[in-house]
């Protein structure tokens, strides 16, 4: 299996994350391990095949977070990674707050 490479660092959290299938309008809910700057991690034991487009909103303490995403690789019975396509500047400050709270610890 090849090594996993990524754009950003990834900092560890655990956040509420309701996806939603852009094409079938399917929602799920599922938790998210990790974030980074381009994307997120989430855990699911059905991931969405490679290259479905999708709304992602992150739930963290009392913000959220919205962004279009794209699946970029599945793990059957494991998980997704999801690259953010489309931030809104309001999203990325609080995108930029969570990581920044990350690493301060």
């Amino acid at each position: 299996m090849p090594l996993e490479r990524h754009r950003a660092r990834r900092y560890s959290i655990r956040a509420s994350v309701e996806l939603t299938d852009l094409e079938s309008e399917t929602q799920t809910k599922e938790q998210t391990t990790d974030l980074s700057l381009f994307g997120c991690r989430v855990d699911t034991l059905k991931p969405l095949p490679a290259g479905t487009k999708v709304r992602v909103k992150i739930s963290y303490r009392t913000e959220n977070f919205d962004a279009l995403g794209k699946v970029v690789h599945t793990r059957q019975n494991s998980g997704m990674g999801i690259l953010f396509t489309k931030i809104e500047p309001n999203d990325q400050l609080i995108l930029d707050k969570w990581i920044a709270g990350r690493k301060a610890h």
